[in-house]
């Protein structure tokens, strides 16, 4: 699928401007990696969180991933040339704030679906949010009405 082979992350990590469509298509490939990556955070990928990974894309994205595409973005053979944080810290400044709130509530569902929660899991979401430049206010889910 076109979206599970995240050219837009990869343009992005290589220097390239992108347009308001590759901002969008940008988010979708993020979201993606960054719930594939988190369903491995504690080495042991359930089902139940493929599952959820690939309702919330559809929900999010109007995309539909399959299971294969989710284990195939979460494995760490994609990040040889840096680290998931690394790359999202390099992305993060072409997301719109709320892309990075969209990300930082799937990121919770994913790691909640199982109903247990790793201290790997916690690691995992710290870095993340640190990596993403996340304010407290979007970590609560809280967002400015707007008028």
């Amino acid at each position: 699928m076109a979206l599970a082979d995240l050219k837009n992350v990869l343009n992005i990590f290589g220097g390239k401007d992108i347009s308001e469509d590759q901002r969008n298509e940008l988010f979708k490939e993020v979201l993606l990696m960054t719930l594939a990556r988190a369903a491995d955070a504690d080495i042991n990928i359930q089902n139940v969180e493929v599952d959820r990974i690939r309702e919330i894309i559809k929900d999010h994205c109007g995309e539909d991933v399959s299971a294969a595409d989710v284990r195939v973005a979460a494995r760490a053979e994609l990040y040889a040339e840096a680290n998931l944080q690394k790359y999202l810290s390099r992305v993060s400044k072409r997301l719109k704030r709320e892309h990075k709130v969209e990300i930082v509530d799937a990121l919770t569902d994913v790691f909640r679906s199982d109903e247990h929660v790793s201290p790997l899991e916690v690691d995992f979401f710290n870095r993340t949010i640190e990596a993403l430049g996340a304010t407290p206010a979007e970590i609560a889910g809280l967002r400015i009405a707007e008028s």
